[in-house]
């Protein structure tokens, strides 16, 4: 069938362009013996026992799925509490929590945009806020003047200058605190100036700074002392240092409001599982606690940067819990990651479109509870299968 030969053929046209990307389960424990520099369990929480124990009552108890979207059979006090402690950590008026990140952000973006809203988006913001802003600045909303101008990275000066070009135009400005591809830091400050002084809205997703950075791990934000500002709305996953899966938005309480009455992938989306907020509320209190794990974390993000670096490989600032190392092209940087996994090591690999800049590079993801020398073994493994 023609629909059909057209998909081959743009499959084909990605095999060649090495942007090929394949499945590939893993095993459950120890039944799963590559050592891992993948994932976003950053602080080890997804197996520990008090968040497994937690998860497991609340499933006896709840069943497996929630069974409906929040506003019908889908909220238990799991939920209400978890988003309590993520209202209290982030020092937000209320919290929202939702059955991913990707629907967080798709549900903040939207709800802040209204008809002549300027949308300012950094260069290289998650998939999510991309099509947050394509979907909030689309139909009636571009007829009545919404609009989207990307940024570039991590630019205040850039962004000061865009906002001045639109004098008295309702605006929110879009980032993430630490980048998902090159886990480098925002200057979220220095931003927070830029958008005051303009009268506009910032938006921060710390999907990879909560548990990493700040006071009791409460994230980026909270790191440049912004927690709690009226004008700064914030949203994170909570499938990263919490461990375990969904997505918050966090703000003033109009906004929560505004996002249980209009929201659509809130209201139209079954809810988190019970068992799944139990066990990230768990998580969220050995997270609180955390400092000995962030400080492990910090001192084997310095390590893999110093050894890589040492090898002449070109590595990005340790900032948080992500460090990316270029590769010559996507065809070396798929076959690098292929090497490292046959010798027993799963690192992420990153080519476009995943990457705003158009480069390849294999990401590592620091999990503090794989054993140091496992760590030490993986970095040896990723300098020797270089290409």
């Amino acid at each position: 069938m023609e629909w059909l030969s057209a998909l081959d053929d743009e499959a084909a046209a990605r095999q060649a362009a090495g942007l090929r990307r394949e499945l590939r389960p893993r095993g459950a424990g120890a039944d799963d013996p590559v050592i891992d520099l993948a994932g976003n369990d950053y602080l080890g929480l997804s197996r520990h026992p008090e968040v497994l124990a937690a998860a497991s009552r609340a499933l006896a108890e709840f069943g497996l799925g929630a069974t409906g979207s929040r506003l019908v059979r889908g909220s238990t006090e799991m939920h209400r509490a978890l988003e309590d402690g993520l209202a209290g950590l982030l020092g937000a008026e209320t919290a929202l929590v939702y059955s991913s990140g990707y629907l967080a952000n798709l549900g903040a973006v939207r709800a802040l945009v209204r008809g002549g809203t300027l949308v300012v988006s950094d260069a290289h913001n998650h998939a999510s806020i991309v099509d947050g802003c394509r979907l909030a600045c689309a139909g009636k909303a571009a007829r009545e003047g919404a609009a989207t101008v990307v940024a570039p990275h991590a630019d205040p000066d850039a962004v000061r200058g865009i906002l001045a070009a639109h004098p008295g135009r309702p605006a929110v400005v879009v980032t993430e605190s630490i980048f998902s591809v090159d886990g480098d830091l925002a200057p979220l400050a220095e931003l927070y100036e830029v958008t005051r002084a303009h009268g506009a809205l910032l938006l921060v997703d710390d999907a990879h700074a909560l548990g990493v950075l700040g006071p009791r791990g409460a994230g980026g934000v909270a790191a440049a002392g912004l927690s709690g500002r009226p004008d700064v709305v914030v949203t994170a996953t909570l499938s990263k240092s919490l461990g375990a899966a969904g997505g918050v938005v966090a703000g003033p309480r109009q906004l929560h409001r505004q996002l249980v009455d209009t929201g659509r992938t809130f209201i139209y989306d079954t809810a988190l599982p019970p068992a799944v907020a139990a066990g990230a509320l768990a998580a969220l209190g050995l997270l609180v606690d955390g400092d000995a794990l962030r400080a492990e974390l910090r001192a084997r993000a310095e390590r893999i940067v110093s050894r890589l670096r040492a090898e002449g490989l070109e590595v990005s600032a340790p900032d948080g819990g992500v460090v990316s190392v270029a590769a010559p092209s996507a065809d070396e940087a798929f076959a690098w990651a292929a090497a490292c996994r046959e010798r027993g090591v799963a690192v992420g690999c990153f080519r476009p479109p995943s990457t705003p800049d158009g480069r390849s590079r294999l990401r590592l993801t620091i999990n503090v509870g794989v054993p140091a020398g496992a760590f030490d073994h993986a970095l040896d493994i990723i300098v020797k299968e270089r290409p």
